[in-house]
């Protein structure tokens, strides 16, 4: 006769509770995460979110890499603000701080950096490519080097 699956579910978690203090320290880390980018961060945007708000908004696309990597492949239409200046890239789009601003970096986190410097100069709508260009690329989306 089959016990139920309850009983084999605590038979489990009593012979591995290893497995199950790890499990839960995954799941706390990605909240944290998750909570720690929307309090510093704001909402980042997943790469279908960044295709949609390109496609629907036009926004300004900010590539914070460094020059060298830009010229290596960036998005289309997007504009090289290295974050170690980018005040100093940022006067054509301080006009028009109303409009959306899409930043990328490799892989996100200097993305997040930049998008905590925009907010702080005025820009209403910033939003940090969750991943980076490596999740852009991830997805087989199109990138330029003109």
């Amino acid at each position: 006769m089959q016990r139920p699956h309850m009983e084999q579910f605590l038979d489990f978690f009593g012979n591995h509770p290893g497995l199950f203090a790890a499990l839960g320290v995954v799941a706390l880390l990605l909240v944290a995460n998750e909570v720690h980018g929307h309090l510093t961060g704001g909402k980042r945007l997943s790469v279908p979110e960044a295709v949609r708000l390109i496609n629907d908004r036009d926004p300004i696309i900010l590539d914070v890499r460094t020059p060298a990597d830009f010229r290596k492949g960036h998005l289309l239409r997007a504009r090289n603000a290295p974050v170690t200046k980018l005040d100093e890239h940022l006067g054509p789009f301080a006009k028009d701080k109303s409009k959306p601003v899409l930043v990328y970096c490799a892989l996100g986190s200097n993305a997040v950096t930049a998008a905590e410097r925009l907010r702080k100069q005025g820009f209403a709508e910033v939003y940090p490519l969750r991943g980076g260009l490596n999740a852009w690329l991830g997805a087989n989306l199109p990138v330029t080097t003109k």
